[in-house]
């Protein structure tokens, strides 16, 4: 069993159980006029990706923006964005705590209501102050192993779920519940955009293969040797191979743009879409491929669209 499958089997039994809502702890009435917040994550989607593909479903929602992860990695950039710090457009000419200020103060406009960012300390973690102290409901579906519920990330939510395959959002989409007595906080981390830039309608023996979870570890099991990593120089991909893994990022932004219909069909009337990457991928910039530790503009740009539907 390859080391992705033997991951995946240790997280969750196959077939997964239908999740179960953990049981609601007293929390109070949400403040009046408080509308629902939902923030989709495109797993490894670089900004210019998002641009090629020219979305026409995700662009209702306002004006694209060009914006900077907090990180090159999915578990601490999804880190910042459950403190409250969305990805940033790297302002000039201001204090970093003043940026600070102004982006949680945006949180405002998303929720309807004034925030107690006061309230988040010492915890920190925006999904449990929405939770226990303005009384929302909150969930959270992930795609990507490394974000399973066994994780600190999973912390402030009354459901919490890694689902069965790594590159469907429609599955997300319909366990997502919305209650009419309070509203919901909802982050969804799909990938589809990330490695091997999949959708669900294909083969798996069609995927272009580096081997390991997600393409992380590339035959790390098979490859330790005397206690040192061997090196498979031969198995670099050439620059037609790379062209043609950005070209199926590009395709699976097309196909996610499709699917988003079915969230805006679902969602409460007055709900905020914040639609964004948690970090970017390289193909061959650099003599490198994919995301993590590598210091590149292209593994920090990623797309930011948000507003409600118009």
């Amino acid at each position: 069993m390859s080391l992705v499958n033997r991951l995946r089997a240790a997280l969750r039994p196959v077939p997964p159980p239908a999740p179960e809502e953990r049981p609601a702890p007293q929390r109070p009435s949400p403040p009046k006029g408080a509308r629902s917040h939902v923030i989709l994550i495109l797993d490894s989607c670089r900004f210019d990706s998002f641009l090629e593909a020219k979305p026409k479903n995700m662009m209702r929602l306002g004006e694209l923006e060009r914006r900077y992860s907090y990180a090159t990695w999915t578990a601490p950039s999804h880190y910042n964005l459950l403190i409250g710090l969305l990805p940033h457009p790297s302002p000039t000419q201001v204090y970093a705590s003043e940026y600070y200020k102004d982006d949680f103060l945006k949180f405002r406009e998303r929720l309807n209501f004034d925030l107690d960012f006061g309230k988040m300390v010492p915890g920190l973690w925006l999904p449990q102050y929405l939770r226990d102290v303005q009384g929302y409901h909150t969930s959270m579906y992930v795609s990507m192993p490394v974000l399973n519920p066994s994780t600190p990330i999973n912390r402030g939510f009354d459901r919490y779920q890694l689902m069965p395959k790594h590159n469907d959002l429609r599955p997300m989409i319909r366990q997502m519940r919305f209650y009419q007595d309070r509203p919901g906080f909802y982050v969804l981390n799909t990938g589809e955009t990330h490695y091997p830039y999949a959708t669900p309608d294909e083969a798996e023996n069609d995927y272009p293969r580096i081997h390991g979870v997600n393409g992380v570890f590339k035959h790390l099991d098979d490859h330790l040797r005397a206690g040192r990593l061997i090196h498979d120089k031969d198995r670099w991909f050439d620059e037609a191979k790379m062209e043609e893994l950005r070209q199926r990022q590009i395709q699976a932004v097309r196909w996610v743009d499709g699917v988003i219909e079915e969230l805006y069909d679902l969602v409460p009337d007055n709900t905020w879409i914040t639609i964004t990457g948690d970090h970017g991928d390289l193909f061959g910039e650099g003599g490198y491929f994919g995301h993590g530790p590598i210091n590149h503009e292209k593994v920090m740009e990623v797309p930011f669209v948000e507003g409600r539907l118009k």
